[in-house]
């Protein structure tokens, strides 16, 4: 006689039995398929089917838990270390139960994220089916570690200048008349320096929700590259840099570009204030027309920004373009290359990142032609 739960005792269960087509009950998609982890058990409770991505999460292979007790099969415990189906009694419960909301519960001591279903032929009938959905927790926990690091490097961030503002208005109204008009005028421009730096850190945050959401907007008008640059590199040199740091190279024709010139703006001052900030030497900007394989084609604009710098190390490249990345020690929220990646990407363009010829870092980003916001 063969054992309860044996495969001889319970012939329909075959390992990732694919549903016929047109069966009432088939979504057309073979369980293995599905990203997720699947484990169905029928009336009896009894695994009928078990994926491939529950196979992965629960480090087991399914021929071992097909045809075997649910509980079993998948022996889990809450946080507490309780056994989970007999708190749960999905067969013996509420006939008004319909699942389980996704929850934290472990298995074999790892956490795995649990949710399940209750089908029943009639809505106060016994369980037909429990379908299972298992998911593993690193991808959460990834997300929650990010958004833990964000919260912190935003407090790091805006706690200094808040400081310095609250100070010198402190020390301004408190002691106004002891003060020359040069001291205020300098406690002022202070004051209004990190007052930029905190709007400015709002707006990155905001570009980053926009990214991360799919919502970044991007209105389309001409745009005069090589103007954008120059623009730059005058902005610069009015700063303090030195004229003759920065060297402009101008391949013609250019196509005509359509793109958002203040998110263009944005990426070029970006990407021109790493270099000057990070890089040493000379500050090369070339513009260029995209390389095409048909010569008398032209499909985008071209624009690279070098330095002749330390560089960036081989093993950090992978990461430049990654929240909270810093070349260097030199300030920075390590959140600007991440914004201009989302924005180059916005505009169906691709960037880069690689060894300059004199050794700096280079950065290349690469622009299709594009269309007018009314024909996009």
């Amino acid at each position: 006689m063969a054992a309860e739960g044996s495969e001889e005792s319970r012939p329909h269960a075959r390992p990732h039995a694919r549903p016929r087509p047109g069966s009432p009950r088939s979504p057309g998609v073979h369980p293995d398929e599905l990203p997720d982890g699947l484990v169905i058990a029928d009336a009896t409770g009894h695994v009928v089917c078990f994926n491939a991505a529950a196979a992965r999460i629960c480090h087991t292979d399914a021929a071992d838990v097909l045809g075997k007790p649910l509980e079993s099969a998948l022996p889990l415990e809450d946080l507490k270390g309780r056994r989970w189906w007999p708190l749960t009694d999905p067969y013996g419960g509420l006939a008004t139960r319909t699942g389980q909301p996704e929850r934290h519960l472990l298995l074999h001591g790892r956490e795995v994220l649990v949710s399940a279903r209750y089908v029943r032929e009639r809505p106060t009938g016994p369980v037909d089916r429990l379908v299972v959905s298992l998911r593993g927790t690193e991808a959460r926990r990834r997300t929650e570690r990010s958004h833990a690091e964000l919260i912190a490097t935003v407090a790091h961030e805006l706690r200094s200048p808040l400081t310095s503002v609250k100070g010198f208005t402190a020390t301004l109204l408190a002691k106004w008349e002891r003060f020359t008009d040069d001291q205020k005028r300098l406690m002022l421009e202070t004051v209004d320096a990190d007052a930029n730096r905190v709007t400015r850190l709002i707006t990155e945050l905001l570009d980053i929700s926009r990214i991360d959401s799919g919502r970044l907007e991007v209105r389309r008008q001409p745009v005069d590259m090589v103007a954008a640059v120059r623009r730059h590199v005058e902005a610069h040199t009015a700063a303090g840099q030195p004229p003759d740091r920065f060297v402009t190279r101008i391949v013609e024709p250019l196509p005509e570009l359509w793109a958002d010139p203040d998110k263009i703006d944005q990426v070029l001052g970006n990407l021109l204030e790493n270099a000057v900030r990070h890089g040493e030497g000379t500050v090369t900007i070339e513009v260029a027309p995209s390389p095409s394989p048909h010569p008398r084609e032209c499909t985008g604009t071209t624009v690279t920004v070098s330095d002749e710098g330390p560089g960036i190390p081989e093993e950090s490249m992978s990461r430049v373009f990654t929240r909270f990345w810093r070349g260097s020690k030199r300030g920075g929220t390590g959140l600007g290359l991440y914004i201009v990646k989302g924005i180059v990407e916005a505009h169906s363009g691709g960037i880069t990142v690689s060894r300059a010829e004199g050794g700096g870092a280079q950065f290349r980003f690469t622009l299709p032609v594009g269309a007018p916001a009314f024909m996009a």
